[in-house]
């Protein structure tokens, strides 16, 4: 008996989900979605002991930067700033808040809150993203004009530039000429800094795979020939240690003992010319001045340390300018009202660089600035 062959069908395996089913899995990714980066804050081990600093490797770990905050009692008194703050060519014992901390008789009133590579556009977004916890406590604010030293440090040259931090500035408005990045750059550097499950995937990225995606590290080349791929077979997850990776111990571009941390000259005879930006058309300082609104609505008491740049490298006939620039950001900071001080430059052989003092220079300016009237009532004020 001849039998009737099945017809040819595809072989599908597929599962129809009803609308019940749908609003499960949507509960269940928003569950996630919405409490991983909060949950993970309590996992996670963050060791923030003396002097504390965010570490070079993880300085664009803004989700990090924003926990570190999140964790300081309403009497720390926060030093914002750059790399100036942060101590470029310093160890974590050689900042300034550390010497701060040292004249005030205490170890943890004052808290190192500068990041490597900052500047005020990327200072500004990182406060307003990322500093909602720094509210209702004292704050000083370091003001570096080392990015008013020509249009391209001011970031408002024509000329395409890199820099770092781009994800941080303003990406439509105000307008930065030198930053070219394309629309789907811009809006991806916009939902990063406003979806907390996202800036818990870059913390991811930044503390345990060096910055990279996961595909990225996986596919991390090491080099030779032929090229070697020492990540391909390895499991991420086994990088996830669930620990924040803390500073070296013995950091080899940083310290008294590198060679690196040593007098800008011997000679101290400064020919450098800069090209300043003034005041009314630079776009750093603008964000400097709407960073201090953002730090004052938030009930901040706000203390601005001017400098001490470094007028040793600068040219005679090119310290003028300097000087104009500088006495406008003090007449700006003295008619809004907003307590500031202008320390004198430290001596010559204390100078890295334009900006950056070495060890010495950081406890001078502390021994300074607790010296000085103002800082003192500032610093006692209720």
């Amino acid at each position: 008996m001849k039998r009737n062959k099945a017809p040819d069908m595809p072989f599908v395996n597929e599962v129809r989900l009803s609308p019940r089913h749908w609003a499960m899995v949507i509960g269940i990714l928003a569950f996630v979605v919405t409490l991983t980066p909060s949950l993970w804050k309590i996992l996670e081990r963050f060791d923030t002991g003396l002097d504390y600093r965010i570490p070079y490797a993880l300085s664009k770990d803004y989700w990090l930067y924003e926990h570190r905050l999140q964790r300081l009692a309403r009497t720390n008194i926060v030093v914002l700033g750059d790399s100036v703050v942060w101590g470029e060519y310093v160890l974590a014992d050689g900042t300034l808040s550390h010497f701060l901390n040292r004249e005030a008789g205490t170890t943890n009133l004052f808290v190192n809150g500068g990041v490597n590579g900052l500047f005020p556009l990327a200072l500004e977004g990182l406060i307003g993203c990322y500093g909602g916890p720094l509210s209702h406590q004292k704050v000083i604010l370091h003001c570096n004009v080392l990015w008013m030293t020509s249009p391209k440090a001011d970031l408002s040259a024509d000329k395409e530039e890199p820099f770092n931090h781009a994800a941080l500035v303003p990406q439509f408005s105000p307008r930065i000429p030198c930053y070219r990045a394309d629309a789907n750059e811009r809006l991806n550097a916009i939902m990063e800094r406003n979806v907390p499950f996202l800036e818990w995937v870059n913390h991811l990225q930044s503390a345990y795979f060096g910055q990279q995606i996961i595909l990225k590290w996986t596919l991390a080349e090491e080099g030779g020939d032929p090229p070697r791929y020492p990540n391909a077979y390895r499991n991420p997850f086994s990088q996830i240690t669930l620990a924040v990776p803390p500073e070296p111990q013995e950091d080899p571009q940083r310290g008294p003992q590198r060679s690196r941390h040593k007098a800008w000259s011997t000679n101290s005879t400064g020919t450098t010319r800069f090209d300043w930006v003034g005041v009314d058309q630079s776009l750093q300082w603008h964000a400097f001045q709407r960073l201090i609104a953002t730090v004052r609505v938030r009930g901040n008491d706000v203390l601005v340390v001017l400098g001490p740049f470094n007028e040793h490298i600068m040219a005679e006939e090119n310290r003028p300018a300097y000087r104009k620039v500088r006495d406008d950001i003090l007449l700006w900071l003295s008619n809004n009202q907003i307590p500031h001080l202008a320390p004198d430059p430290l001596p010559s052989a204390f100078y890295a660089d334009a900006s950056h003092p070495l060890t010495e220079g950081y406890q001078l300016l502390a021994k300074r600035l607790f010296t000085d009237a103002t800082f003192r009532n500032w610093l006692s004020a209720k």
